[in-house]
């Protein structure tokens, strides 16, 4: 539980209030104390469920991300460089590295369309 929670279901249910000549209904205190405990403990139960999915989805991912670093390093790369980036597809994983196989691109379309028509 987060260290910033002061109120717990047994700290709820444990609670005894002084009663006084003018004071509330006893019973109706306790119902609504007991309604209390009983959400605290389905967001409990909602919070644990939700930190169980976010580590199997972490751990999901980081076997994604080794995974995928793994295929790449096993993947042999062609030894026709300019048929390779032709043809390989964009698998940059940021969005720099993205631009900078794009740029390459660019630039060996223009070296096939530009240096045709100037041999020609």
């Amino acid at each position: 539980m987060p260290a910033n929670v002061q109120l717990e279901a047994k700290k709820i249910l444990d609670k005894e209030f002084k009663t006084s000549m003018k004071g509330y209904n006893k019973e109706e205190v306790d119902q609504f104390l007991d309604t209390i405990i009983q959400d605290y403990e389905l967001f409990q139960e909602h919070i644990n469920k939700l930190e169980k999915e976010v580590e199997q989805l972490r751990k999901m991912q980081t076997s994604s991300t080794v995974s995928q670093r793994t295929q790449r390093s096993q993947t042999a790369e062609p030894t026709n460089g300019d048929a390779a980036e032709n043809s390989a597809p964009a698998t940059a994983t940021s969005s720099g590295s993205t631009n900078y196989d794009i740029l390459k691109r660019i630039s060996n379309l223009e070296k096939e369309v530009f240096g045709k028509k100037l041999s020609e």
